[in-house]
């Protein structure tokens, strides 16, 4: 993220920047995020004046170059120059000789001006094009400066290029969307530096929206996909006349990495950079049927295609966010604009959109299509929907002062949500800080940086500003304080805690008593992958579409999240058998999920169980459901856990239990009650045809599988008194 600290002086005053480049620079390491590159801007236009063109000549010799007289403010001075466009009154930058060409300062192979004679006439250095200031990329011709300077004044002073532009890490800002704006980074160096900010006055949430004198119904918008939209706004603007930019535009726009095109697309630009809100401009002309303009916000249909502004053609994606007209879609929604609605020379009405999308969406489309832009570098980070409008109302009436009508009324897709404050006290945030701060140093901490606090006593009444999309908790109130009074300052003492042992978990001493008990009793235990293949849930009968999939698995052998343990179990058999093992008992304890069971939270509910199973090449006497049955009354005896085992019938009762029931022979099978009133906790039996067969088992396979909670919750404590 590139800041302009003349920009970022500019709206917030002298104040904040007494530090010298180098001593704010460190500290925003400290306090802010780390800073890859600093860029001193001055140097490169030391000497490089405004001069003035007194009189024009045709080179008597050469057809192609004409010969400038120029008044540099204190004498004239002769120049030869191939732009013959040049008139009596331009002003334009004089790059004398012994001076460098800025856009070569620094280089390997920096150009030095003389003064030499160009075909029999003398020039005296040359005139620089806005590429070799550095203002713009235009190379084609002298830049003819837009200012009121006289003759004789600096460049740097008439266009604010003595600037430094601080390269800051993106990561920093990850969680930050207020940080890839040039004002979100200037509040912050003064709260880091103990100053307070004020934001311009048109950056506020209730700022008064324009209104048009006389309204025309040609605009209106339909939102199908408001929960990946949440506001989409816009308007219509007449009277455009497509241009250039002023120089001092152009030139914040280059220094900050933005290729300057036009007035528009310019000063949309610059209010991104300011705020961090992209904001995009269609031709009204391109996008209107009949004289009005009907925008939808939807997903894709099958089948449409889009050029994009860069020329590359792309098949918008299911999930993609499209901004389409009747006719089909005009811009990949917060990513890039369509060929179809480009401002262009002719470009007369436009129609300014400002809206907020979905951050997650936006990656994912990004990254499907491989479309890196500074809208999705800004939108990827999750910008607020509350400041959509005060930038669409800033940047309407900059244009309305450059002679542009508003010609509707401004259309504003958005249901707000309320906002809550955060409730927290100083002992709260000090307790974690190891900080001794009173409620009022905190509550100045964070008023510098315009969040709002009410303190009442201890407590802390906290309301997030409406960039703020990050503050929700009051550990996120904790990380604020800690940061901007610096975590330098912060004591270095660890804190004073207990070093008594913490109690072990009942559930973990049930599973290290199952693990005894198990293992005294001759079973070996496993630990398998938690994913599994969907081939291994249908071999036993499970189905795949209740189990959760697994988008960027490892491997087609780790797509699903396994629904119970004993498929795991049932798939280690066979190799053990061949590896001469040829009979043995297998145990896991572990968790599953499935997808159709969540809990109150609405997050999926995870459950703990314990897998068995008991194989033999050869037959033993009995059946194999009695081997399993001895096991599971071995442990159940051992826990003192009350039990009885009844036939099972062709299938569990409720989702769970009939995925983990899959496996098993219904016929050959039993439900495990626990506890005297004989409450369901798990299955046990021999497994059906179609698993043995698939698995490659031996009929002489039984097993169980026993939910753990309930278990735990059964078991009886073992009261006894020394002899």
């Amino acid at each position: 993220m590139k800041v302009s600290v003349a920009l970022m002086k500019w709206y917030s005053g002298e104040q904040q920047w007494r530090l010298p480049v180098a001593d704010l620079v460190a500290k925003i390491g400290q306090q802010l995020g780390a800073v890859e590159e600093t860029i001193e801007l001055g140097p490169k236009y030391a000497g490089i004046i405004i001069v003035e063109i007194t009189e024009v000549k045709k080179h008597p010799n050469a057809d192609k170059l004409n010969v400038y007289q120029m008044f540099t403010g204190k004498d004239h001075v002769q120049i030869v120059s191939g732009d013959t466009a040049l008139q009596v009154g331009d002003k334009v930058a004089w790059i004398a000789p012994g001076q460098t060409v800025p856009s070569t300062f620094g280089t390997d192979a920096p150009v030095v001006m003389e003064a030499r004679p160009l075909r029999g006439e003398m020039s005296n250095g040359m005139f620089g094009s806005g590429k070799e200031l550095g203002l713009n990329d235009d190379h084609h011709r002298v830049a003819v400066l837009d200012t009121d300077a006289p003759a004789g004044t600096l460049l740097a002073d008439a266009y604010d290029l003595n600037d430094t532009i601080i390269d800051i890490e993106n990561k920093m800002f990850t969680h930050r969307p207020d940080g890839f704006g040039n004002l979100g980074v200037a509040r912050e160096i003064a709260g880091i530096q103990n100053l307070p900010f004020v934001s311009p006055e048109w950056y506020a949430e209730d700022a008064a929206l324009p209104q048009a004198d006389d309204p025309q119904d040609i605009l209106k918008v339909t939102n199908d996909i408001p929960e990946l939209v949440p506001r989409y706004m816009a308007v219509v603007l007449d009277g455009i006349t497509i241009a250039p930019s002023p120089l001092w535009l152009q030139s914040v726009l280059t220094r900050l990495g933005i290729r300057p095109i036009n007035n528009i697309v310019d000063l949309t630009n610059y209010y991104m950079i300011l705020t961090g809100q992209p904001l995009h401009a269609f031709d009204f002309d391109k996008v209107a049927v009949d004289g009005k303009a009907h925008i939808t916000v939807r997903k894709p249909k099958a089948g449409e295609t889009l050029t994009l502004l860069d020329g590359k053609t792309i098949t918008p994606g299911k999930n993609d966010m499209l901004i389409c007209n009747p006719a089909g879609p005009i811009a990949l929604g917060g990513v890039m604009g369509g060929q179809n609605s480009e401002i262009s020379n002719q470009t007369k009405r436009i129609i300014l959109e400002v809206a907020t999308f979905d951050m997650f969406t936006i990656r994912r489309t990004s990254m499907a299509h491989g479309i890196f832009t500074d809208a999705v570098t800004r939108y990827s980070k999750g910008q607020s929907p509350r400041q959509t409008a005060p930038v669409l109302a800033k940047v309407v009436a900059e244009l309305a002062q450059a002679g542009a009508r508003q010609t509707s009324s401004i259309v504003d897709e958005y249901a707000p949500k309320p906002r809550t404050p955060i409730t927290t006290t100083s002992e709260f945030i000090n307790a974690r800080l190891g900080s001794a701060l009173g409620a009022e140093t905190m509550a100045t901490t964070l008023n510098n940086v315009e969040i709002a606090v009410e303190t009442h006593g201890d407590e802390l009444l906290v309301t997030p500003p409406f960039w703020r999309t990050d503050l929700t908790i009051p550990e996120d109130i904790v990380e604020e304080v800690g940061r901007l009074q610096g975590y330098e300052n912060l004591p270095h003492n660890l804190p004073t805690r207990s070093t008594k042992a913490v109690d072990v978990p009942p559930m973990d001493v049930l599973k290290n008593r199952l693990r005894d008990t198990l293992a005294a009793a001759g079973a070996n235990e496993l630990q398998t992958y938690s994913f599994v293949p969907a081939k291994l849930l249908q071999t036993v009968g499970q189905n795949p579409e209740h189990a959760y999939a697994i988008r960027n698995a490892l491997s087609p052998e780790l797509q699903h999240y396994r629904l119970s343990l004993t498929p795991s179990l049932l798939e280690k058999v066979h190799p053990n058998i061949k590896a001469g093992y040829s009979t043995h008992a297998l145990f896991e304890l572990n968790k599953i999920h499935i997808k159709t069971d969540m809990d109150c939270d609405g997050l999926p509910r995870e459950y703990q169980t314990l897998a068995f199973v008991f194989a033999a090449q050869k037959p033993l006497p009995g059946a194999a459901y009695y081997q399993a049955k001895h096991y599971l009354e071995h442990i159940l005896a051992d826990l003192h856990v009350p039990y009885k085992i009844v036939p099972a019938s062709k299938e569990s009762p409720f989702e769970v239990g009939r995925q983990i029931f899959a496996p098993f022979e219904p016929k050959r099978s039993g439900y495990v009650l626990l506890g005297e009133a004989g409450e369901f906790g798990g299955f046990i039996g021999e497994y059906h045809a179609a698993a043995r067969k698939g698995l490659k088992l031996p009929d002489y396979t039984a097993g169980f599988e026993i939910d753990l909670e309930r278990l735990l919750q059964h078991q009886r404590p073992v009261n006894y008194a020394p002899i």
